[in-house]
């Protein structure tokens, strides 16, 4: 993966408390990152599939709001792995990943059985450790139920994988989508490093890092 020159890296750069967002292809940008640990949640393929479910098309304006999301990019999943730093990646069942011990699952609960929307979700764990399994029912977690992305994760979801993956100080999320890591890292009090190469949900993603901020100074540990 060649880095480029730094002004053709990424097409904008903003800075929000402790939160360094990047709107580009994660493929040019990475070479210019360094973070203490990787959580993340990219593409893997549900755009090449009709049967998205009650969550899909329907919701987002049309297929073309799922191009992003017709292949795994094993290539990017690859590169992370060779930061040799803790990694998290949602949808870890779709790439081909070394033998990883700590399994992580999001039981979405709510009873989706015999739908063509997910049950649960899959994440491959690089660290050391027994499996998990995070327990929430979607429907009674206001920021997935009211999401902005087709595959944005509940916040309180993030903060469980950043705190397994040991509280690092900066985490990087390649594909940061509208921003719940980030948003998980406000809350947490930790450094974060997103990068987004679709403006609309860069700037969704700057939208609710800057409320996070905003909701933290009114209402301080």
């Amino acid at each position: 993966m060649s880095a480029l020159p730094l002004p053709e890296a990424w097409a904008r750069k903003e800075v929000i408390g402790e939160c360094t967002l990047y709107l580009g292809d994660c493929m040019t940008v990475l070479p210019h990152l360094k973070a203490d640990a990787v959580i993340t949640d990219p593409p893997y393929g549900i755009g090449a599939s009709s049967g998205v479910g009650k969550y899909g098309v329907m919701k987002w304006g049309g297929a073309a709001d799922l191009k992003w999301d017709e292949t795994a990019p094993q290539a990017i999943f690859d590169y992370l792995l060779t930061l040799g730093v803790p990694m998290i990646s949602w949808g870890g069942n779709h790439f081909l990943t070394p033998p990883f011990r700590q399994v992580l699952i999001w039981d979405k609960g709510a009873g989706f059985e015999g739908k063509t929307f997910g049950e649960a979700e899959v994440a491959f764990c690089n660290a050391p450790g027994v499996p998990r399994i995070f327990k929430r029912d979607p429907l009674a977690c206001g920021d997935y139920r009211q999401k902005q992305h087709p595959t944005q994760k509940p916040v309180a979801l993030m903060e469980w994988c950043i705190q397994l993956a040991g509280m690092p100080k900066a985490v990087l999320d390649p594909f940061m989508g509208s921003g719940s890591t980030g948003v998980a890292c406000v809350n947490l009090g930790l450094q974060f490093i997103g990068v987004e190469m679709e403006p609309k949900y860069f700037e969704m993603a700057c939208e609710r890092i800057d409320n996070a901020y905003r909701q933290a100074a009114l209402f301080p540990p």
